[in-house]
């Protein structure tokens, strides 16, 4: 048993290390894109330009990233949440994707088991995703006349729509009534209000956690 722990253990402690590592190492190779792109044409913007930018960008995305390691850390687990942090198509890829192999599983989240089943769909995924990427760019070129046909314009411009309708339905008729509330508040807010999408995710959040605790209590669900 003690063996059994101390295994779990090191896995743990070996997860965040290569997770901080490679997350600070895919923050620098962000940052020295654009760098090197200044330096290369000697082209510097203004320090002060650059803060207001930054300080913008914060104010937008900071409240959002927050709910994101909040809501989703729980959900995958520590090596998943690494990699989805990283790779990034979090909402339309990777979540549905882990959510559906630990079902398959049959493991819950937030367990060691769920931690590792999540953990190797997200990098399944990441793999077939660069894959498809790399591809992408290869044939982008030749592809274009097709891709910017008439005849195909209808089915991108409904790509996001068709995408998150079908993620949304399998998860609403699983649990009609944990999606009630936040589908209600999400629509209520969206017109009286025009603010951007990402901005409902900690408000949903926080109204899914709430509303959750109030029907569990209640015994209805």
């Amino acid at each position: 048993m003690e063996k059994g722990i101390k295994i779990v253990d090191d896995y743990d402690e070996r997860t965040h290390r290569l997770g901080r590592l490679t997350g600070i190492l895919a923050l620098g190779l962000i940052f020295m894109v654009p760098t090197l792109v200044c330096i290369k044409f000697n082209i510097f913007p203004p320090i002060k330009n650059v803060i207001s930018g930054i300080l913008t960008i914060w104010m937008l995305e900071l409240p959002i990233c927050i709910a994101e390691v909040l809501t989703y850390t729980p959900m995958l687990g520590t090596g998943a949440s690494y990699l989805v942090f990283v790779t990034g198509n979090l909402t339309n890829l990777k979540i549905p994707c882990a959510t559906m192999s630990m079902e398959i599983a049959g493991v819950k989240p937030s367990t060691k088991e769920g931690d590792i089943i999540s953990t190797i769909s997200v990098a399944a995924s990441s793999i077939v995703t660069e894959g498809i990427i790399i591809i992408g760019l290869i044939a982008i070129v030749p592809l274009t006349p097709i891709l910017s046909s008439p005849v195909l314009a209808p089915a991108f411009e409904n790509i996001l729509p068709a995408l998150f309708g079908g993620l949304g339905a399998y998860w609403i008729l699983k649990g009609w009534k944990l999606a009630v509330t936040p589908l209600l508040v999400t629509v209520i807010i969206s017109l009286f209000i025009d603010v951007e999408p990402g901005a409902l995710i900690p408000v949903c959040g926080l109204v899914s956690v709430l509303a959750a605790r109030f029907m569990y209590k209640k015994g209805w669900i």
